[in-house]
């Protein structure tokens, strides 16, 4: 054991004299400027390093999807689903750690079953589920545990107690209980890591960091990313941690620098729960770099609602008030771009509507323009998608603009808010003049809408509309369903629900329906014109 600390020792202060020292003086503006650089290269291919995450995923379920797959591979692809969805897709990832979960139960493998539960507990956090990471946690017998699992019992810990943390940063009586839960099982891990293994490197120098041991933290953490790839997980945390520290001491540039490099491997890895974007942004925006923070930001926020961690969504939406702020004149000139071209497309789809109309009546006298029908439903099909993603923009930025009113409100800044707007009902008012476009413009597509759906219902769940009402939140949702948006997100954002509440809604429309199994799937074959 002496032999052992006299080692870190050496590490510390080779490093300590070498790599850091020479390091610390050389970030300056220059540097910044070349890994900003470096950024908006990476953030500009980012969808290539999320599609080849996809393609990953999807090999993954093709082997998943062969017939007598023996259930012990089984459970192991389960495992490599689940953490190829983490930091992707949250729900996804639970959804493969719980049938993996259920598997071990069944096949009565406890230690599998304890791995699994041990993955679910650390990430429901991040879909607020709290209570119940806790209680996931807590009924787990760390005393029948093969000590080859203590390190993933305790870094399973550290990392629940840390999200859990976050979600209380404004009660610190709260938040330090848990953070200092988290630093005591933090702990713990360290003993159980083979030491000077990346993962030890890594929770060395956090632990140093939070006993406020910037020297030693950084020495470690340095020593670390010269070994690591850039698009290592573990790359990016440790240069979150050096920004950190950077921040802690002072250090501005080298603060921008790490966070940026932290932001690169984010972005090359695929990570979607991510925190580095989103800080740097924020640093943008003081430096005084608008073009820098809104992209930064926007795309932070657009990433945390595609892995769908309500978590990343809250802090995302913490900041994003400063881009509402930064680009209030280009906001005004992008509404009136949007009116006109929510106009054109609302012109264009009444002329689609006419002609396949007018198509539908010359089917019945002539075979051959059955052909011409399809294309033009097809032409439908892609305006109909960009004009939603038209309206899909324009809500969501009125979204914004609305809380930010009531912020105001909030603090008492009525001077503002005459400037801004003269009355309290604009989004309601949006949304309304965007149902209504939709509406019409929906069933001059689909002129037998209603009547399809209600032929997929059982007799006494039938829809029955209000006197002057043309489409009503179930139709709407089938609608948009029928246009392929399948994302439960995408639908709440539109139709200015919660997620929840679209999911709520779903689920009771398939319990409606003749054929629970196959609603969804009989929607899609609801044609344009009968």
């Amino acid at each position: 054991m002496r032999k052992y600390h006299l080692s870190i020792l050496v590490c510390l202060l080779l490093a300590l004299f070498t790599r850091v020292a020479s390091s610390a003086g050389n970030i300056g503006h220059k540097e910044v400027k070349e890994v900003l650089s470096r950024l908006d290269k990476e953030l500009a291919k980012r969808h290539i390093y999320i599609e080849n995450r996809r393609s990953g995923i999807d090999s993954l379920q093709s082997v998943l999807s062969s017939d007598n797959m023996d259930p012990h591979d089984k459970l192991a692809i389960y495992l490599s689903l689940g953490d190829s969805y983490n930091a992707f897709n949250t729900d996804s990832a639970l959804t493969f750690y719980t049938h993996g979960l259920e598997l071990a139960h069944s096949l009565s493998i406890d230690s599998v079953a304890s791995r699994f539960e041990l993955r679910r507990a650390t990430y429901m956090p991040l879909l607020a589920f709290i209570s119940q990471a806790i209680d996931c946690f807590e009924k787990i017998d760390v005393e029948s545990l093969p000590l080859g699992m203590y390190q993933e019992y305790y870094d399973a810990a550290r990392q629940m107690y840390f999200y859990i943390a976050s979600y209380y940063v404004d009660y610190p009586e709260i938040h330090d209980g848990y953070m200092a839960k988290a630093h005591d099982a933090q702990a713990k891990l360290i003993t159980f890591l083979k030491a000077g293994s990346p993962r030890y490197m890594l929770n060395q120098g956090e632990y140093y960091f939070y006993q406020q041991e910037y020297s030693k933290a950084k020495t470690i953490l340095m020593l670390l990313i010269d070994i690591l790839p850039e698009e290592d997980n573990l790359y990016a945390r440790a240069c979150h941690l050096l920004a950190d520290i950077s921040n802690a001491r002072g250090e501005h540039h080298s603060y921008v620098y790490y966070l940026a490099l932290s932001s690169i491997a984010d972005t090359k890895g695929a990570t979607l729960e991510i925190s580095s974007l989103q800080e740097l942004g924020r640093i943008m925006y003081l430096n005084g770099d608008i073009n820098h923070a809104y992209d930064y930001l926007s795309t932070a926020l657009s990433e945390a609602v595609e892995c769908n961690a309500p978590l990343r969504i809250v802090q995302s939406s913490q900041v994003f008030p400063i881009i509402e702020n930064a680009h209030k004149a280009e906001m005004k000139a992008s509404k009136t771009r949007i009116y006109i071209i929510i106009s054109i497309m609302a012109m264009l789809l009444v002329i689609l509507g006419t002609t396949l109309y007018i198509l539908h009546r010359k089917n019945r006298q002539v075979n051959k323009m059955a052909v011409r029908l399809e294309e033009a439903n097809s032409t439908k099909d892609v305006y109909i998608t960009q004009f939603l993603n038209l309206c899909s923009i324009y809500m969501d930025k009125l979204n914004q603009f609305n809380k930010m009113v009531n912020r105001k409100i909030t603090t008492g800044k009525v001077e503002d808010l005459i400037k801004i707007t003269k009355h309290g009902k604009f989004i309601e008012e949006q949304s309304k003049e965007f149902y209504d476009v939709f509406d019409d413009a929906f069933l001059h597509i689909y002129p037998n809408f209603v009547k399809d759906v209600n032929k997929l219902l059982r007799s006494d769940e039938q829809i029955v509309l209000r006197e002057g009402e043309k489409l009503n939140t179930d139709l709407r949702i089938i609608a948009f369903m029928r246009l392929g948006i399948e994302e439960s997100s995408r639908i709440a954002q539109m139709l200015n629900y919660s997620v929840y509440t679209i999911y709520t809604y779903r689920n009771k429309l398939r319990n409606r329906a003749i054929s629970r199994d196959s609603f969804e799937s009989d929607v899609m074959k609801i044609k344009s014109v009968s």
